[in-house]
């Protein structure tokens, strides 16, 4: 148990909701237009939770031997920083991880699409290694997207879009204009997660050469940044509940708002970096939950 316990926290097994939310809201509005397969839905989350899994390795592992993460970090101690777990083991690791997230993928695709639609395979096969880079080369790499700026857009771009489009592609078999939105919104909320971690970090990772977007706009605009992406979000999921309003369960997903204006609210309070350290986990949690009464406010359609 005891050597158990750093790899767990390495894991940061508080960030797999968040890596779900997506494929919640996807499967659920597949089940609204009349497609559902559990073993999708099951492999789907194993594939995710894998490549989070994956993600947060190699960011303890980049940030580690970089010397990102040092003294200066707010956050609790990274495996690597504390000593808990060699690069060597770490990297051993994530290699196993690789595997993991190959085998799961593979599955995935061969369970929704089988020997047919040849074109959603190959799409799938892309995306599934395309989502392996991003998840190793944020903070790995001679030159890891995470240091320069671009972390926001990858976060919007797989947690949103990829994450909910495609849950939903590999249930339905086709695209439809009934999950941009929510992609949109889920979208806009992973990046508030993220911004919040980099707003915490903006000392440390300035000192150490990481630039991220909240080191290049700074403390008063990173804070405004995060209102929008908020506001936004809670903007872009009213106004589909509004255009795909079918019954009063459909705006269920209104009552995650209040834990989200709340958290605006802490953050507008804060100080210092440990204030936002401490709503990491409630935004994360309130996004999750976004996602579950959105996803239930049409599955009960």
């Amino acid at each position: 148990m005891k050597n158990l316990k750093p790899w767990l926290s390495a894991m940061r097994l508080r960030t797999l909701p968040l890596s779900v939310s997506g494929i919640v809201i996807g499967t659920c509005l597949a089940a609204y237009n009349g497609r559902f397969n559990i073993w999708i839905l099951l492999l789907a989350i194993l594939t995710t939770i894998s490549l989070q899994v994956l993600s947060n390795l190699a960011n303890d592992y980049g940030d580690g031997v970089r010397g990102t993460d040092n003294e200066d970090r707010v956050g609790p101690k990274r495996a690597i920083q504390s000593g808990a777990i060699t690069p060597d083991q770490m990297l051993e690791a994530i290699k196993k991880n690789i595997l993991v997230v190959i085998f799961s993928t593979l599955g995935l695709i061969y369970v929704s699409f089988g020997h047919t639609n040849l074109l959603y395979v190959i799409l799938f096969v892309f995306l599934g290694g395309l989502s392996m880079y991003a998840a190793l080369n944020y903070t790995m790499g001679d030159s890891p997207y995470g240091y320069r700026a671009l972390g926001d857009v990858f976060v919007f771009i797989f947690f949103g879009f990829i994450s909910v489009i495609g849950t939903y592609i590999l249930n339905v078999k086709t695209i439809d204009h009934l999950v941009f939105l929510p992609a949109t919104a889920l979208g806009l909320l992973s990046v508030g997660v993220l911004n919040l971690n980099n707003m915490r970090d903006i000392e440390s990772d300035e000192k150490a050469g990481k630039i991220t977007l909240a080191v290049k706009l700074g403390h008063k605009l990173a804070k405004q940044y995060h209102y929008v992406l908020i506001v936004g979000a809670m903007v872009t999921a009213l106004a589909f509940g509004l255009l795909y309003y079918v019954e009063p369960y459909n705006l269920l997903f209104l009552l995650s708002f209040i834990p989200l204006i709340r958290h605006l609210m802490h953050v507008k309070n804060a100080k210092v970096p440990s204030d936002y350290d401490s709503q990491l986990k409630v935004l994360a949690l309130s996004t999750f939950l976004f996602s579950l009464l959105l996803g239930i406010g049409y599955y009960l359609y």
